[in-house]
């Protein structure tokens, strides 16, 4: 028989709150994205439709390689970070973290999380302001604080109150894109076949 304390939907009240993933991302990357994608498709297009001899293939190589190029380093970039783990998607990889795994979170030339086996990701989605690129110059390119950077900060709270937590342990993950990797390689190959051939 089930004790009141065991029922489900009771809330535990020693339990922390969960909360949804907070996400960081480049408001102004996915706007220039959208420029580069627009700029691009119309005189890919263009291209394919008007273009005579070897113009329309290589106009739709050039997109193979071009379009998933733009959205990998504007539209990819992004952080989710909860109680437990950060993800990490960078342009071409994934890289999720669990907090037990993470011996910093630190803002230098870029920033970057620093596993406890010494391995370093970086953050693309988490720029290092100009402030903090400064201090961390003139201290010979060591970690800053972070200032005023907010991001920053939540994401070394996080990574302090998880250190120790059951469930933020665990070994870190790295997928590659393949969804994007695979139509550029189509898109190299195609385009470098055309001007061999040429």
């Amino acid at each position: 028989m089930t004790t009141p304390e065991q029922q489900p939907g009771t809330p535990d009240p020693s339990a922390e709150p969960a909360y949804a993933d907070r996400v960081y991302r480049s408001p102004m990357a996915m706007a220039g994205g959208v420029l580069l994608l627009a700029v691009g498709l119309w005189m890919g297009v263009d291209a394919m439709l008007r273009g005579d001899g070897r113009v329309p293939w290589t106009a739709a190589a050039l997109l193979l390689l071009g379009v998933p190029l733009v959205v990998a380093f504007t539209f990819r970039p992004a952080v989710y970070a909860n109680a437990d783990r950060v993800r990490i998607r960078n342009p071409f990889r994934t890289i999720e973290l669990p907090w037990g795994t993470v011996a910093a979170v630190r803002a230098s030339y870029s920033t970057e999380a620093v596993t406890r086996d010494g391995a370093k990701y970086q953050v693309w989605a988490v720029p290092v302001s100009l402030r903090a690129r400064k201090k961390a110059l003139r201290s010979g390119g060591g970690a800053s604080e972070g200032g005023n950077d907010r991001p920053l900060d939540v994401l070394k709270e996080l990574a302090e109150k998880g250190e120790q937590r059951p469930t933020a342990q665990g070994e870190p993950r790295v997928r590659w894109c393949y969804e994007l990797l695979a139509p550029m390689a189509v898109g190299l190959v195609v385009l470098v076949g055309l001007l061999v051939t040429a």
